[in-house]
């Protein structure tokens, strides 16, 4: 079986790095598969999960935003910041959650809607990989 390497990095670590048989990720345009020999593409990232096959089976990395870089065996995940399942305190999460939607129905003029919602965003894709 053909495979290519998957890369995840953030600018304090590498957090994935194997030879995986897809890579699924979500974009600005949407939702894209990737299979080896895949065109070359560069995309901005939504904050979601990305998901890794390899044979049968998933992995799963919380992924906030950044940039994926596809090559013809590689992809290369340029992220603010990544998480695996196993590294996420989801308390932390839920409190994040908890602290995003109290600022967003806070009074209009004193909140920063946009970094509220992604904050929420944030704390949505973690919890919903340890869910």
């Amino acid at each position: 079986m053909s495979t290519l390497l998957l890369e995840i990095v953030t600018p304090e670590r590498t957090v994935y790095a194997k030879d995986v048989s897809m890579v699924i990720l979500r974009g600005v345009e949407g939702e894209m598969g990737i299979l080896p020999n895949h065109i070359p593409t560069v995309t901005p990232l939504k904050i979601a999960a990305v998901v890794a096959k390899i044979g049968g089976k998933e992995e799963k990395i919380a992924v906030s935003g950044g940039f994926a870089e596809v090559r013809h065996e590689k992809v290369v995940i340029l992220a603010e910041s990544a998480e695996l399942p196993e590294e996420i305190d989801v308390d932390r999460a839920q409190l994040a959650k908890k602290r995003a939607e109290d600022r967003l129905k806070g009074r209009k003029d004193e909140v920063d809607f946009r970094r509220a919602e992604m904050a929420l965003q944030r704390a949505m894709n973690r919890i919903s990989l340890r869910g």
